[in-house]
């Protein structure tokens, strides 16, 4: 007898209300094989499980937390006894960008340091503001504000010149570590050439220590295993949505007036977009740090409109001048009708 040869399927598959009945099956050099009919059974869920079903947390039922993320994310290591685990946390909504410096507490996060993409109007940045380009100034403007903050941004400087190659901020000797985080992207994609990436790209050239590799980023190629840093550095500065709008211009005019409207209303030009993404980066780490709103001393129009509750004078009156009115139509309506009669 030869060797036994795998031989698929063993089993054919069923999904019918069937017995299991063993039935021999031969197969090449006669070797019986006894396979058995799964049949399909239906999930009960009746007391037993309801008592037993344990609730989930909530805003794992609403959708907002990775909680298996998130455990590795908050739990430090018991040797470093009371000193937090700070998390690099990217947020993308339909306008805005939210980039945040966080730690874990039993009560709850605590954020100590924050930065917006609606900030970047202040530097020279009025439209585009959760693009690439934009993901990238956000992060540089954290960074720098977190550095400034903590009395760093002298000794950790990070990039001058903006090339988009891969950087990894080193320690410094006889100073104080560089802040080190952990990229935080809740339940956002990370799929390579996300967004959240530029956002990072621009924490870590601001001066941060935040773990990475380049394998995410715009320009890296899985199948060569090479990474392309000219196609990063477009991004960084906006060249993808330049190409795309000179592009758009010679194709189709009208379509370009409408999705680019903004761009054109700020005078804003293909040719013009390095230049002002320059501008900012530079603006941004000449000041970073956050301004004070100013309290809005103006009136402000009324939230609610309460009906003023008439009196009883006011009640009577209302009610006798709608009976006069319905009297008026009703009359009107009757004299309408005896002209038509006397027409006919």
């Amino acid at each position: 007898m030869g060797p036994i040869r795998p031989y698929a399927p063993l089993c054919p598959s069923s999904t019918e209300f069937v017995s299991l009945q063993p039935k021999l099956l031969y197969r090449p050099y006669n070797i019986p094989i006894i396979c058995f009919k799964m049949g399909f059974v239906k999930v009960v869920k009746n007391k037993a499980y309801f008592k037993r079903f344990q609730v989930k947390f909530k805003r794992r039922r609403e959708g907002k937390t990775d909680y298996y993320a998130r455990k590795r994310l908050v739990t430090q290591d018991k040797n470093k006894y009371n000193t937090p685990k700070y998390r690099f946390v990217v947020r993308f909504s339909n306008k805005d960008i939210v980039c945040q410096v966080a730690y874990a507490k039993i009560e709850g996060d605590v954020i100590i340091c924050a930065a917006y993409s609606h900030e970047l109007q202040r530097y020279g940045i009025k439209v585009g503001l959760t693009n690439y380009a934009a993901a990238y100034c956000t992060g540089l403007l954290l960074a720098r504000r977190m550095l400034t903050k903590l009395n760093l941004h002298e000794i950790y400087s990070g990039v001058d010149e903006v090339t988009g190659e891969e950087y990894n901020v080193e320690c410094v000797d006889n100073a104080p570590g560089a802040f080190r985080a952990f990229l935080d992207v809740g339940l956002a994609r990370t799929s390579t050439g996300a967004k959240i990436f530029g956002a990072l790209k621009g924490a870590v050239d601001g001066g941060m220590d935040i773990p990475h590799s380049v394998k995410r980023f715009p320009g890296y190629d899985s199948e060569t295993n090479e990474f392309n840093a000219e196609v990063h550095r477009n991004h960084i500065f906006g060249q993808h949505v330049a190409k795309y709008m000179t592009e758009l211009k010679e194709e189709d005019e009208e379509a370009y007036q409408k999705q680019f409207s903004l761009y054109i209303k700020n005078g804003i030009e293909p040719d013009q977009m390095e230049e002002m993404y320059k501008k900012a980066h530079a603006a941004i780490r000449a000041d970073p740090v956050a301004k004070a709103k100013t309290p809005y001393k103006g009136e402000l129009p009324p939230k609610r409109y309460n009906p003023k509750k008439l009196t009883l004078q006011e009640r009577k009156a209302r009610v006798e001048q709608k009976k006069a009115e319905f009297l008026k139509q009703h009359q009107q309506e009757g004299d309408d009708d005896d002209d038509e009669d006397d027409e006919e």
